[in-house]
């Protein structure tokens, strides 16, 4: 790994433990201003002041979320979009460039696949042109591989280890995927992938208690942490939440202990 890589990539994941918060906010291209991320400057300085390792944002809303005060936090810059009203909204094109993320003062980059859909093949060019492109600037690449082909189920342990597997395959430093549900099945997509392994958030769920419990059964389970949008930009208190999560990945503590820095206990 070149010293670049390296330097950019202690911004993501945090040096003493190896593992990252990463709060993704790039949904806007997809779905619109959506709750939690109207406000994209507040939202980033939320999550900043919770103890969030990175955001990943669309190349528009680095300049719309920079601060310029407040606690420092990595960026990852996007490069693939579609949306939600596209008859194959699973099709991701890229839409920046790894040398625009780098004149944005970008820490890393972060391309998404979806395989078995339509334009896999495609998706699967881009992922590869990234990493080559990546590797020539020492950028650290994010990839987010999911099962979404038609009657394929993205959290069967076979899908998501296989999904973990192609994005260390393809020359991702990072590779996010969709937690199988338990521990003994997500242990199988972490033991298969050489490269650190993070969870996706999925949909909102029904409590936060649920993201909690969800996020320690991966890490039990070996994941290097989580890159979660809705359940914590969405969240009743970011910054609460993200401080709960911190103590989970970062120190290690158990989800009775979250709960009760969530609720202000601690």
């Amino acid at each position: 790994m070149s010293i670049g890589k390296q330097v950019r990539l202690e911004r993501i994941m945090n040096r003493e433990t190896g593992k990252t918060i990463i709060v993704p906010m790039d949904h806007g291209v997809s779905s619109g201003p959506i709750e939690g991320i109207v406000d994209i400057r507040s939202a980033v300085a939320d999550v900043a002041e919770g103890g969030a390792d990175a955001v990943v944002l669309h190349k528009g809303m680095v300049r719309a979320g920079h601060r310029g005060r407040g606690r420092d936090i990595g960026l990852i810059v996007h490069l693939s979009a579609s949306t939600d009203w596209a008859p194959t909204k699973n099709d991701k094109v890229l839409v920046c460039t790894v040398e625009e993320a780098i004149k944005l003062g970008a820490d890393g980059v972060s391309v998404h696949v979806n395989i078995g859909a339509d334009l896999e093949r495609e998706m699967l060019r881009d992922l590869g042109y990234v990493a080559k492109v990546c590797e020539e600037w020492g950028m650290p690449l994010l990839a987010m591989v999911y099962g979404r082909g038609k009657d394929m189920n993205q959290y069967d342990p076979q899908v998501v280890a296989h999904c973990a597997r192609l994005g260390a395959e393809l020359g991702a430093d990072i590779v996010k995927v969709p937690y199988t549900g338990d521990p003994e099945t997500f242990c199988k997509a972490v033991e298969g992938c050489p490269v650190p392994v993070v969870i996706a958030g999925g949909p909102k769920m029904k409590t936060e208690e649920e993201v909690l419990r969800m996020v320690y059964g991966a890490l039990q389970a070996g994941a290097k942490g989580l890159s979660i949008g809705r359940n914590v930009f969405q969240a009743k208190d970011r910054v609460r939440m993200v401080r709960a999560l911190y103590h989970l990945v970062h120190k290690g503590g158990t989800v009775d202990e979250a709960l009760s820095i969530l609720k202000g206990e601690k």
